[in-house]
């Protein structure tokens, strides 16, 4: 590292002076050889610089933190970063699909608050779509604190509601179509690979759908079989269908459906993540049990179902009312956020060489393409 002098006079000195902590003035040191204009300015970048001037200087253990082991505040500062992009809009909702215990939706509500002051003059609400009563009940404890009662106007398509800890307004829906229309970001982290799928074989009479029936040979035992004609399901089929084994979600269908007409009448964007694929992959069905894979028809209950997400399928179903963009890893989502931009500069510009390679690994810190989400 090397050790420069620090030197302004006039306004923007002054201005500097106000944000920077005495002890701070005088000295900075520069992590790299890069010069500024080459380095650009990621969302990353700008919510650390929204906090720095907010709150003065960070340790490096913070800007670590932020930088490599909170994907969700990336995502918070990519709906931010949207939100400026398409005018600053004066009222944005936050509506999630599937928000588990509520723990991704907090950490978003923690990044809009360190930039406050961006969002000072902008009304937010928060839309949680949730069936499940227990979770929701675990997602108020987590977003709120305490247990939220249930409303008691049964006409009401709000089931519960209450103010989040850092004191903006949050509604639980069991529907998508429940959730107010206006302008809104919409976020489906693992919600889509959970829905039901319909399986189909393709076969010399044509295609044909996967049952679950009885084995007649073994008791108390499940198998697939195929179905002795075309179901109605096989609609959903694409005609220049080339795989031999193709899966369908409807309910994503209609999902995307609902999501592209509310973006095109009021405005916003949704952030899909999901385990899937572009219309490549065939029998994806699977069981998980203690984080283990498990026969999908062995201890039904026992064990999570999921199904890859086909986002060529999603594309269709969004009928050109929207711009649908992807899929791409989440690894790239973060690399073009800025995420190795930043780890670059912490370590000096130098490629952290891989202990098990002899070449330069493709990121500039061992282990990031281990800590974004794969």
């Amino acid at each position: 590292m090397r050790a420069v002098v620090s030197s302004c006079a006039g306004p923007l000195c002054a201005a500097a002076r106000s944000v920077i902590p005495s002890i701070w003035r005088g000295k900075y040191f520069s992590s790299g050889n890069e010069p500024a204009e080459n380095n650009p300015v990621t969302p990353m970048l700008r919510h650390l610089m929204y906090k720095i001037k907010s709150t003065g200087p960070i340790t490096v253990a913070e800007y670590m933190k932020e930088v490599l082991t909170n994907p969700a505040k990336l995502l918070g500062i990519w709906f931010i970063s949207e939100w400026m992009a398409t005018g600053r809009s004066v009222a944005f909702q936050l509506v999630e699909l599937g928000p588990g215990r509520g723990t991704l939706v907090g950490d978003i509500l923690r990044v809009f608050s360190q930039l406050g002051s961006v969002l000072k003059n902008c009304d937010i609400s928060i839309h949680l779509v949730e069936v499940s009563q227990k979770l929701s009940e675990i997602q108020a404890l987590t977003l709120i604190e305490e247990k939220v009662p249930l409303e008691q106007n049964a006409g009401s398509p709000v089931y519960m509601k209450g103010v989040t800890k850092s004191g903006i307004p949050i509604f639980w829906y069991r529907d998508l179509q429940d959730v107010p229309k206006g302008y809104s970001f919409y976020l489906a982290h693992e919600f889509f690979d959970v829905l039901p799928v319909h399986k189909f074989q393709k076969t010399p009479q044509g295609w044909r759908e996967v049952f679950v029936d009885v084995d007649p040979e073994v008791s108390d035992k499940l198998r697939f079989v195929l179905a002795p004609c075309a179901t109605p399901a096989a609609a959903f089929i694409q005609h220049d269908e080339t795989r031999d084994h193709v899966e369908v979600c409807p309910d994503a269908g209609v999902i995307i459906q609902e999501l592209s007409q509310r973006i095109a009448l009021t405005g916003g964007a949704a952030l899909i993540a999901d385990y899937g694929h572009d219309g490549t992959k065939t029998d994806t069905f699977r069981g998980f049990c203690g984080h283990k894979l498990h026969d999908v028809l062995i201890a039904p209950g026992t064990a999570d179902l999921t199904a890859d997400v086909d986002f060529s399928y999603l594309r269709r179903m969004a009928q050109g009312k929207v711009a649908s963009l992807g899929p791409i890893k989440q690894q790239t989502f973060f690399k073009n956020m800025g995420i190795d931009v930043r780890l670059k500069r912490l370590h000096g510009g130098r490629h952290q060489m891989n202990a098990c390679q002899s070449k330069t690994s493709a990121f500039p810190v061992a282990g990031f393409s281990e800590l974004a989400w794969q």
